[in-house]
């Protein structure tokens, strides 16, 4: 059984994302495969059985994917598999909250771009998890394997601090976004002291950090575990 993560490839740390899904697949003795999304008709054909939405600048973001009709495409996937596990991090998060384009969030809360300051002011903190189911890790071990474009490899990040408990994570800030009046209906599972950084609405997660910039894969198993049940059910 081969996984297929859909990989939004607009902007930001996507080769970062894609490389922490292979050590995830490790993790968890999963053959997966990434399938890099660039225009409508990459949709086409292939079964997906998660998508991630990676960080960089919205607008920026709204504006690339227009030529090539890719956000409005991968929003009608989402809604025709509403069950589909989606992971959005910092502008991949905006676009949950707020997709435009008259549709309803996926995940019922406000947002604030920047918030939490510019990218001079980006930053690095403990933050405490809750709430959300994680898999353990199977098999301990590293994947080498990278997608796309072979001269394009990922940013090594080293830690910078100590994890002390699975109830703590490594969070990364850059130009990070905020959540405000966030409704019932949604789960707060991630925490910058007691602010909500990671919410959860059925089987979409927005996270205002960015967790591909650190070797802690935990939130890559929580969406290819979750791509794993779709794949067993469909």
């Amino acid at each position: 059984m081969v996984i297929r993560i859909g990989l939004a490839m607009l902007q930001g740390a996507r080769h970062e994302h894609a490389q922490a899904l292979y050590n995830a697949a490790t993790e968890l003795k999963l053959e997966i495969e990434v399938i890099p999304l660039r225009s409508e008709e990459d949709l086409l054909g292939v079964k997906i059985d998660g998508i991630v939405l990676p960080g960089g600048e919205s607008t920026t973001m709204r504006k690339a994917s227009k030529n090539h009709g890719l956000l409005s495409s991968i929003f009608d996937f989402m809604d025709k598999n509403s069950k589909l596990p989606v992971l959005g991090t910092c502008a991949g998060a905006i676009l949950l909250l707020n997709p435009l384009m008259d549709r309803e969030p996926y995940i019922e809360a406000n947002v604030n771009r920047n918030a939490f300051g510019r990218q001079k002011e980006s930053f690095q903190s403990i933050l405490k998890l809750s709430g959300i189911e994680i898999p353990s890790i199977i098999n301990q071990g590293s994947s080498e394997k990278t997608v796309v474009e072979a001269n394009h490899l990922p940013l090594l990040v080293e830690e910078l601090v100590e994890i002390k408990s699975q109830e703590e994570f490594q969070g990364i800030f850059i130009r990070a976004p905020r959540f405000e009046k966030i409704t019932p209906n949604v789960k707060k599972v991630a925490f910058y002291n007691d602010e909500a950084v990671g919410l959860m609405q059925g089987n979409k997660l927005a996270l205002s950090f960015h967790p591909e910039l650190t070797t802690d894969y935990r939130f890559h198993r929580w969406l290819l575990s979750k791509a794993k049940e779709r794949n067993l059910f469909r």
